[in-house]
């Protein structure tokens, strides 16, 4: 007993190592930009819906619900409702509470003892030759037990504790999975209902320019009528009515089709898309200041590339797990109960039974068995590692990508917004002259052109600065740090 008991205490003080590599964070990026060329400190300003300048604030955290920047009560409304009802979310919070589950059921048999009760009956019939006394005959019988089992292993080279640390990390993945959800959900809504805004103000538009060159149709065919027009001018104004109206259908398709993607990331089904909120480009205000975070800050801020972190920290903590399998696993067995040939006298005096053990394996020959996953398990640790970089190359990119697509989108909308405005000038100018004689009918008919290409583009060009800011917002996070925790999209421990 007592060499056992001094095993047992040697075994626990080794116990305090791990083997295998310690996991480290991965440095930040030193840059302080995202592009070659430095940004504006604010946006081209532009006439008209969404034309607002907006400022780039270096250092401006973003709050948790910032689609709330929007100031648009609907899709406040609608995102809450997607966040309550979304299926990929309700997944990725099983998924979450999944690799929780299997994290609390492996801390219980790795860290204590395992006790298991046990009771049996037998009925037996023994010759006396196995005794040495074959003149005694068989006897028959009947074996009562009950006993308690206790067997634990000793971590002495830190494996169970490097599991255990693989599987928190596949925890805290999880939970950055599901901000990363979170996070594509509201962006998706809000882009989405941006989509359909636009698609609303290009159809008003082509069913106004419908109806003013119906109302030109009308004039003309007075003019030839009275000899002031011919055939042709009839035929060219019918031909561009027509292909007017051709624009119609598309976009009428492709608002449906965002309806029905509403709906659907509404956690609806597209059926119950007219329950939804409509939106107008008018009813979205687009947010006056822009954060810019610098990169060191958005590797702890991006859900990507933390998920991607916590890979690299359980393939590292793999590593450990493959290097304690070649050293020695002790594990230490008891056990205490009773024998008897009858229930009743259990537990009586005399029919205790006990025994107390230690086992020790080392692997000798395995074939190289041990030592090739070690190297399989370095070799996932690297590659995790490659993939974490690129992670983070990644969204850089992304980041860079939408900070130039913000300024660049503001000067198109300057520019698509002035050529409206002349485009509508010169219209309303070249009906004037038509009306006066002082002008062909052509060149009427080329105004009205310039003037329908103009407004059906000025639309797009102002949407895409309302879905620019929040694929900004996007790009840098979220703010999913900023939420409360009766708020936050899973229910692990937020890790900053």
């Amino acid at each position: 007993m007592r060499h056992i008991l001094a095993a047992t205490f040697a075994a626990a003080a080794l116990a305090g190592c791990a083997v295998g590599p310690d996991f480290r964070q991965p440095a930040a990026p030193t840059m302080n930009a995202y592009t070659p060329a430095p940004l504006p400190t604010e946006t081209t300003a532009a006439s008209g819906t969404g034309g607002e300048a907006q400022q780039f604030v270096s250092g401006l955290d973003i709050p948790g619900q910032w689609w709330v920047l929007f100031h648009s009560p609907a899709l406040d409304q609608l995102v809450r409702q997607a966040l309550a009802d979304n299926p990929t979310l309700v997944a990725a919070q099983a998924t979450l509470r999944q690799a929780q589950e299997n994290l609390r059921a492996r801390v219980g048999s790795a860290l204590y003892p395992r006790v298991d009760g046990n009771a049996s009956v037998a009925r037996q019939e023994v010759s006396g030759a196995s005794f040495g006394q074959p003149q005694s005959g068989n006897s028959v019988f009947t074996l009562y037990n009950a006993a308690v089992n206790v067997s634990y292993v000793l971590d002495l080279a830190g494996g169970s504790r490097r599991e255990l640390e693989a599987l928190q990390a596949q925890v805290d993945y999880q939970h950055f999975q599901l901000e990363g959800a979170w996070l594509s959900l509201t962006t998706n809504l809000v882009t989405a209902a941006v989509q359909e805004a636009a698609l609303r103000a290009q159809i008003r538009a082509a069913r106004e320019i419908v109806a003013a060159e119906e109302q030109q149709l009308a004039l003309v065919e007075q003019q030839f009528q009275l000899g002031g027009a011919s055939r042709p001018d009839i035929l060219a104004q019918e031909t561009q009515l027509a292909q007017t109206r051709a624009t119609l259908p598309p976009l009428e398709k492709q608002l449906a089709q965002t309806r029905h993607l509403l709906a659907v990331l509404a956690g609806k089904p597209p059926v119950e898309g007219g329950l939804l909120p409509e939106f107008e480009l008018s009813d979205l205000q687009l947010p006056r200041e822009l954060p810019v975070t610098l990169p060191a800050t958005l590797v702890r801020q991006r859900p990507d590339i933390r998920a991607a972190e916590e890979l690299l920290h359980a393939a590292c903590a793999q590593v450990g797990v493959a290097t304690a399998n070649l050293y020695p696993q002790l594990t230490l067995t008891g056990s205490i109960g009773s024998q008897a040939e009858k229930v009743a006298s259990l537990f009586n005096a005399g029919t205790a039974i006990w025994s107390l053990g230690a086992g020790l394996a080392q692997p000798i020959f395995h074939g190289g068995e041990l030592t090739a996953k070690r190297r399989a398990a370095i070799a996932a640790f690297d590659q995790a590692e490659a993939q974490y970089r690129e992670t983070v190359l990644l969204a850089l990119q992304n980041v860079a990508d939408v900070l130039r697509a913000l300024e660049m989108d503001a000067r198109t909308l300057k520019a698509q917004a002035d050529a409206e405005a002349s485009a509508r000038a010169s219209l309303d100018l070249a009906r004037e002259q038509f009306h006066l004689g002082a002008v062909s009918y052509l060149m009427m008919l080329n105004a009205e052109r310039q003037h329908q290409q103009a407004r059906l583009n000025l639309a797009p060009a102002q949407a895409a600065r309302q879905a620019d800011t929040a694929a900004l917002f996007k790009a840098l996070g979220g703010g999913w740090w900023n939420r409360e925790p009766e708020g936050s999209a899973g229910t692990a421990s937020k890790k900053q």
